[in-house]
């Protein structure tokens, strides 16, 4: 008989959430991580729950779908989302943290729990008993052979990519301004300001430098917010301007105007000692992203600790392969959660994660299994990734436009997102206070920790 009540295979964030969530509630958890042993294209360590993209969890503005996850998040008591708020470092309204000190506190917390058998070892096949996959996007290919048979279907892809990150003692601060947009949350970014010339010459050089994967790819292959910015520049020759570029908010002091175009460089680290270019998702050859790269003014001597990559991702077509706990209806025991149903994004991995182990937890208990609120963000997500009806389902990350619209309408945005917010929080307030037996206690996570004192 297994000593273990919950088997979870892949210790990304939703892995690691749902393990603490159930490892908490006083059952024992099996988390296994196939890395080191078996490598990724993208992971650089081996440290679990490695952000691979971004260190850029959103925005934290209250009023905004990112905020109000955020809020969604803090009401259930998420362990990473706490994590993060001790690892942040300064991103003006957006909440960024320091990515190896995060990944190496979520290893720390896991690894120590008395509740949790962390195996470094790859799963090649379902596993018996109480199932969480949280694989996510890299599930490697002869796990996703059992998932496709499983599922009775394939699994569909997309194409991600991240940005490079440059090394703050390489990069020339004389022409780099420190501002962020608006000036909110301080002067967080470093700001590289291009004249129209330098923006034209910069433009022409993008677009024609040599790629990786050598094609166009159509829309549906690639997810939005990550899509390469040498496509966002053959979509236009001012696409950059108003996307990754955009020079709204920001001023030149050398002209005391408003700059032709500018990119931002976010902290990677507290030190500040390494800069991701913000919105530089590329596809291009690692020497082309030197010479293309280094046109940006203050960045012609840069060195790269991190070049930019793109890759294959993998996920479910979850509205016709799962129920609405992210289940296998044939086969309720085995539930999946992040990247690989289609939640797009960091705090929505983290947030699936969490919910994937109160249902878990409520399968097992003999509860009723949780349903969370349309009215909230998190709750309007999951709708939308588990309703039959969605056709054609691409990765969908939190967002106010599916959920149910404000009667009567308010035509003000601020005021409708303001609304939005306002309805989301109280919905996964009323939730929480209606469920006392999933046991989502409140105050510090990290504080209720039975081995915090003696970390």
């Amino acid at each position: 008989m297994s000593t273990h009540d919950v088997t979870i295979v892949g210790a990304g964030l939703s892995g690691c959430e749902a393990a603490w969530q159930l490892a908490q509630r006083g059952l024992k958890v099996r988390l296994y991580e196939m890395r080191p042993l078996q490598k990724t294209l993208i992971h650089k360590t081996d440290d679990l729950a490695e952000l691979v993209c971004s260190n850029s969890f959103k925005s934290l503005d209250p009023d905004t779908a990112a905020g109000s996850l955020k809020s969604t998040l803090a009401s259930m008591q998420s362990l990473l989302f706490e994590i993060a708020g001790k690892c942040q470092v300064a991103a003006g309204s957006a909440l960024a943290v320091d990515r190896a000190l995060f990944s190496s506190e979520v290893t720390h917390y896991i690894s120590s729990h008395p509740n949790i058998d962390l195996v470094r070892e790859e799963v090649l096949e379902i596993p018996e008993g109480e199932v969480i996959v949280a694989t996510g996007p890299l599930t490697s290919e002869r796990f996703v052979c059992s998932l496709e048979a499983i599922t009775r279907g394939p699994s569909l892809a997309f194409y991600d990519a991240a940005a490079p990150i440059v090394e703050a003692e390489s990069l020339d601060f004389s022409r780099l301004t420190a501002q962020s947009r608006y000036d909110k949350g301080g002067a967080d970014y470093l700001n590289a300001f291009m004249d129209r010339s330098a923006y034209d010459m910069f433009y022409e050089e993008l677009v024609s430098a040599e790629r990786v994967i050598m094609r166009e790819f159509e829309q549906s292959e690639l997810f939005n917010a990550c899509q390469p910015i040498e496509q966002i520049a053959r979509s236009g020759h001012d696409a950059m301007r108003f996307g990754a570029l955009k020079p709204v908010g920001l001023y030149d002091p050398a002209t005391d105007r408003r700059p032709w175009a500018a990119v931002q460089l976010r902290a990677e680290n507290a030190d500040k000692t390494a800069y991701n270019l913000v919105g530089f998702q590329t596809n291009l050859k690692f020497s082309e992203q030197e010479r293309v790269f280094r046109l940006i003014p203050g960045l012609e001597s840069a060195e790269f600790s991190r070049f930019g990559v793109m890759h294959r991702n993998t996920f479910l077509d979850s509205p016709h392969a799962l129920d609405r706990n992210f289940a296998l209806p044939d086969m309720p025991r085995v539930r999946f959660a992040g990247q690989i149903t289609g939640t797009e994004g960091y705090l929505e991995a983290v947030a699936s994660g969490l919910f994937a182990a109160l249902s878990t937890y409520a399968h097992i208990k003999g509860l009723l299994l949780p349903q969370l609120p349309r009215e909230n963000v998190l709750g309007a997500l999951f709708d939308y990734a588990t309703d039959p009806n969605t056709k054609d389902y691409q990765p969908m990350h939190v967002n106010y436009g599916i959920l149910p619209p404000a009667l009567p309408p308010i035509k003000n945005k601020r005021d409708r997102y303001a609304f939005y917010a306002k309805r989301s929080n109280q919905a996964i307030h009323d939730f929480v206070s209606s469920r006392p037996d999933l046991n989502i206690e409140q105050g510090s996570v990290l504080s209720r920790f039975v081995g915090e004192s003696d970390a």
